[in-house]
């Protein structure tokens, strides 16, 4: 009996010896500085997100959370970056909607979107407009749907690019409302409100967050929000469901972070954790909204299947709006 109990102690012993540093290194993580990649230039929306965020979980944490930037390719070679880094738990990505849309827009990709990534958490929902440029004499939803239904590919939007979240979510439209409201391409979203604002162009979706002091100045006329619901700093603007009567409607902004498949659940679960934290402080929550910003903090498992969803999503619209693959 002393032999097994001896053999028994031992064994333990060994298995004890085994996990040691699992349990020492999921005790202490992180125990060195985080990097934050975000896949677009410094200073856009996504990277003073980044930058919010992540300054905050630094402080949370006690350890730097370093942010690089590695744009190009609409997000893709950051994405890449992080996708072949260790999946140590010491690299994020700090992405957009766009990452859900690039697996249909893209030919080919240098990672697999659903194999090589584990989703931690969609920090904040960001809503979408629909504006129309005061001289058009566009005043309400109601007004375009009736002048595109009675005049088809008469009537023309302004589009950042094709695949675009912005230009999607208008080709949503033109597909749920039996329209045919023409694409306009400009280089990017400034191009588009100063092309509204002058009259060339009828309407266009843009970003709340940018379109709110246009919206307040009167150089442009909010027609609907996108997302499921009014948002606080328009809250007299009704969205596209209601105003156009289609129910279920809705096409709203995100940005979430990611980590390399295969990072241990634990660092997982700490990070989602720390931006759960972060954006139900005060300071954090009404910066957020100041921005724009619905705060999410949503767990990992809960963001996957979101995502999973949104890839499916505008796979459809992709195809439905016969937009050509990169």
């Amino acid at each position: 009996m002393r032999g097994r109990a001896a053999i028994l102690a031992a064994a333990l012993a060994l298995l004890l010896a085994a996990t040691a540093p699992d349990r020492v290194a999921a005790e202490t993580y992180p125990s060195r500085p985080v990097r934050l990649i975000v896949p677009f230039p410094p200073g856009g929306a996504a990277d003073i997100l980044a930058r919010l965020i992540g300054g905050k979980i630094s402080e949370q944490m006690g350890q730097p959370v370093v942010v690089e930037n590695r744009p190009g390719a609409g997000g893709t070679l950051g994405a890449d970056a992080a996708a072949k880094s260790p999946p140590d738990g010491y690299t994020i990505l700090h992405n957009t909607n766009g990452a859900a849309i690039a697996p249909a827009l893209y030919r080919t990709l240098p990672f697999d979107t659903a194999r090589d990534f584990a989703p931690v958490t969609q920090i904040v929902a960001s809503n979408l407009v629909l504006v129309a440029s005061p001289k058009s004499g566009i005043r309400s939803m109601q007004d375009l749907l009736t002048r595109a239904r009675a005049n088809p590919g008469k009537l023309n939007y302004g589009s950042s690019g094709p695949g675009n979240p912005l230009q999607l979510t208008m080709e949503m439209l033109n597909r749920a409302a039996g329209v045919d409201i023409v694409a306009v391409p400009f280089r990017g979203d400034g191009q588009i409100h100063t092309a509204l604002i002058a009259g060339e162009i009828e309407v266009a979706v843009i970003p709340l967050a940018a379109a709110v002091p246009l919206i307040q100045e009167g150089r442009l006329t909010a027609l609907a929000v996108t997302g499921p619901k009014r948002s606080a700093p328009v809250a007299n603007v009704p969205t596209v469901a209601e105003a156009a009567h289609l129910p279920g409607f809705a096409s709203a902004g995100w940005q979430g972070w990611f980590m390399p498949a295969g990072t241990p659940g634990a660092a997982i679960e700490r990070i989602q954790a720390e931006v759960a934290k972060a954006i139900a402080t005060p300071e954090i929550n009404e910066r957020l909204k100041a921005m724009a910003y619905e705060p999410v903090g949503s767990t990992p498992a809960m963001f996957g299947a979101y995502f999973k969803d949104e890839i499916a999503k505008f796979t459809n619209i992709i195809a439905d709006a016969k937009i050509p693959q990169q």
